[in-house]
């Protein structure tokens, strides 16, 4: 049986098929994989105001598309100094910030991604925390994990961690925010830490944790 992870960052498909791991007879691809390019109908399947609802979304679609049983995520970073933002918003943190200064130039082309949209995220989060004391620096990420299966209900598990935002990036490893996400009973950051100890006790690591014990509670799949 095939599984589609849907997903087009490199760095949540190396951390999910590591949290997923071998299985003998489930096969896991991607939406590169599988050849599907992108377009501008999944820049609105997160339109939604929780993780939760953003991964059902996500998960639905690509199933409808492909036939396949598809698992999806939705994640971000809420920091309570700033209200809980980015939150759901946390991926275009730093391109929702442009199109309010009016600089967006509405050409998807010339946005930075990947590597660059993160840099951009974590320099606007950090210029926005500019002067708080580490006392309120608290924030958390959180994971919401979809599967949804052809004729069944779609399963959902939520994920979180918390930890502080540091003043500046440490460490090379993890993506996103990842490298100012820190964690004070390690005194580490999550781009210092390895990909192995991230992977037990990240926001991610504990919504599959989720999933797969509500898997082996009785539900079955394919």
């Amino acid at each position: 049986m095939q599984y589609l992870i849907a997903t087009r960052s490199p760095g949540k498909i190396r951390e999910i098929k590591a949290l997923l791991g071998f299985h003998p007879t489930r096969r896991f691809t991607t939406l590169a994989e599988l050849g599907i390019e992108p377009t501008p109908v999944e820049e609105e399947i997160e339109r939604f105001a929780t993780f939760r609802e953003n991964a059902m979304a996500k998960a639905l679609y690509f199933a409808g598309l492909t036939g396949l049983p598809t698992i999806a995520d939705d994640s971000g970073i809420a920091v309570t100094a700033l209200g809980g933002a980015p939150g759901v918003r946390s991926r275009r943190f730093a391109l929702d910030y442009a199109a309010g200064q009016g600089g967006a130039s509405g050409d998807s082309a010339a946005e930075p991604t990947g590597e660059a949209l993160d840099q951009a995220n974590n320099a606007l989060l950090l210029e926005r925390l500019r002067g708080v004391p580490e006392e309120r620096r608290d924030a958390h990420y959180a994971c919401a994990v979809a599967l949804a299966l052809p004729n069944r209900p779609v399963l959902t598990t939520i994920g979180t961690v918390s930890g502080k935002i540091a003043t500046e990036p440490q460490g090379e490893g993890g993506f996103g925010y990842d490298p100012i996400f820190f964690l004070p009973d390690l005194g580490l950051t999550f781009g210092q830490v390895s990909a192995e100890e991230k992977n037990r006790r990240s926001h991610r690591a504990r919504a599959f944790n989720a999933l797969r014990a509500m898997l082996s509670s009785g539900v079955t799949i394919p």
